[in-house]
């Protein structure tokens, strides 16, 4: 990985939030790469419930002050970084305090998905995307972690489609059975829409469920990661009959040597 820039766009991210497979393996595929000589940047949702005193988060001025137009409405960019001391990794969050100022993740105290969990993934797509282009940094790899972040090749691919820093960059969307009971609002295809994407292209979020994000994801990647050991036939079918380079599961003590090789052998090849 000596030399190659591999951007991580994840839902969620340890030590920020809780440890489940997501947020572990969100930051221990960018630990891998960065102690093998590669070039990282990880990007996650500032969400209310991440302590910005403790993990010591500030804002970004320069990447800062812009406005994403969602659904017709402006809403402000915030950029903040913080670092992972042991690790030396720099972290960015996408922020804006109408979607992530609220102290919980995905859900209310009762459990319910919050109503706005769609154009929260629209806005979260869109930022890290206006904010690479900021860094002027042009990733080889982008891997996509979590449905937070299933957005971001659908509007990758189509919506800043002609983007020059983009041009060369392989998606990798890995699958996890870590998903959402039900579904986002019922509108999402026609926010969508909104930023003149073809309904056509996106047929899936016609039902916003958690497979469907997924496939739409998968759709517009150029390689896949299974990063659960069973994940449902439903998307195992759908990844099947996208013929693209798959990496099956593997352990976590495996994860490492194998991902290495699928970056090497089967994305950048």
């Amino acid at each position: 990985m000596n030399g190659k820039k591999i951007l991580f766009v994840s839902s969620e991210l340890v030590p920020y939030l809780p440890q489940n497979p997501v947020s572990l393996m969100s930051y221990e595929a960018p630990r891998m790469v960065n102690s093998n000589g590669g070039q990282i940047r990880i990007f996650m949702p500032r969400y209310g419930n991440i302590n910005e005193r403790r993990h010591q988060l500030h804002e970004v001025i320069r990447l800062s002050g812009m406005n994403l137009v969602i659904n017709d409405m402006d809403m402000p960019l915030i950029i903040k970084v913080a670092s992972i001391p042991k690790e030396r990794i720099q972290v960015y969050f996408i922020d804006n305090d109408e979607y992530f100022k609220r102290k919980a993740t995905f859900t209310d105290k009762e459990g319910n998905l919050f109503p706005d969990n769609d154009e929260r993934a629209i806005f979260f797509a869109k930022g890290v995307v206006e904010t690479v282009k900021k860094l002027n940094w042009s990733p080889d790899i982008i891997h996509v972690h979590g449905w937070m972040a299933s957005m971001l090749p659908l509007y990758l691919r189509e919506y800043y489609a002609d983007e020059p820093i983009f041009a060369d960059s392989k998606i990798v969307t890995s699958v996890y059975n870590k998903g959402f009971e039900g579904e986002l609002d019922s509108k999402m295809i026609e926010k969508i829409q909104f930023d003149g994407l073809d309904k056509d292209k996106m047929v899936s979020l016609e039902q916003p469920n958690y497979n469907n994000l997924l496939k739409t994801a998968l759709d517009y990647s150029d390689a896949i990661i299974l990063a659960s050991e069973e994940i449902s036939e439903d998307l195992a079918k759908h990844i099947e009959g996208l013929n693209k380079p798959t990496l099956p599961y593997v352990s976590f003590q495996e994860t490492e040597e194998a991902y290495t090789n699928f970056y090497n052998n089967e994305v950048l090849k």
